[in-house]
């Protein structure tokens, strides 16, 4: 006669208690991987955040005093009165750099003695905290008024522009740690705000090498800067438990960046 066996309540139970720890180990096992793929994924975004602003930083630095006679015209832009205006605080540093960046082009041409200058966009300039305009990367001249994509100087032009040829925005941009958010802003002091370049950057340093050749945090005179090294400093978005102190991963990117527009 054929067996009917089945399985004992024992054995059933001994099944379901060896499947739950199998379960369980699986999803612990799951969990950890999808922390691991999330933490990563945070330092790849911090790492190609700190490239970027590098990138952008260094392109900029490097220009400090492209467009000329700059102060000799102007005197300050926007009250920074140096190519270079290093800022040294207690925890963390800024750097504020003048570059002409060029933001239109004549639509035509502009003969030597004239007052107005005619550009192919509008709304580039103003009387106010953008009236620094630069021609050709060299000749500079403040801005009386501005109506529509038309520009009048305050003083006449003094050689020959013509059509297409460039015009530059003399600006003061300053890169600095925004404190209410660790963010790294590039700010250009124009009343709108800074512009965030990476998220979570807790911290900036700059040094300075000078003509001499020594190298200082904050130099005396900073007309004899003469490259500028930057390190940024960034964190994780969120802490981790399973790391040791605060439970943010960091990294660290430093930079060397030649000023080419200081007079040697």
């Amino acid at each position: 006669m054929e067996s009917n066996k089945g399985m004992t309540l024992v054995e059933i139970l001994v099944v379901l208690a060896v499947g739950s720890i199998l379960m369980a180990a699986m999803f612990g096992l799951f969990i950890n991987q999808q922390k691991n793929y999330a933490v990563q994924d945070q330092v790849i975004d911090m790492q190609q955040g700190l490239r970027g602003s590098i990138d952008r930083m260094t392109r900029e630095i490097r220009m400090a005093g492209y467009g000329g006679d700059i102060l000799e015209t102007f005197g300050n832009v926007n009250t920074f009165s140096h190519i270079i205006t290093p800022a040294n605080g207690t925890s963390q540093d800024s750097i504020t750099i003048l570059v002409a960046d060029e933001v239109a082009r004549l639509s035509q041409n502009a003969p030597a003695g004239s007052s107005q200058l005619n550009l192919n966009t509008s709304n580039v300039f103003n009387t106010g905290n953008k009236r620094y305009l630069c021609l050709l990367g060299q000749n500079n001249y403040l801005i009386q008024a501005v109506t529509g994509s038309t520009v009048t100087l305050a003083t006449p032009l003094l050689e020959d522009h013509l059509i297409n040829e460039s015009v530059g925005l003399v600006k003061a941009i300053t890169y600095r740690i925004d404190p209410d958010t660790t963010n790294l802003v590039r700010d250009e002091n124009t009343g709108e705000g800074g512009q965030i370049l990476a998220e979570d950057v807790e911290n900036i340093q700059v040094r300075y090498t000078l003509a001499s050749g020594g190298v200082v945090d904050s130099p005396a005179n900073p007309e004899d800067i003469r490259m500028v090294s930057i390190t940024l400093t960034a964190r994780t978005k969120t802490p981790y438990t399973e790391y040791s102190g605060d439970g943010y991963l960091r990294r660290v990117m430093t930079t060397g960046i030649e000023v080419r527009n200081i007079a040697l």
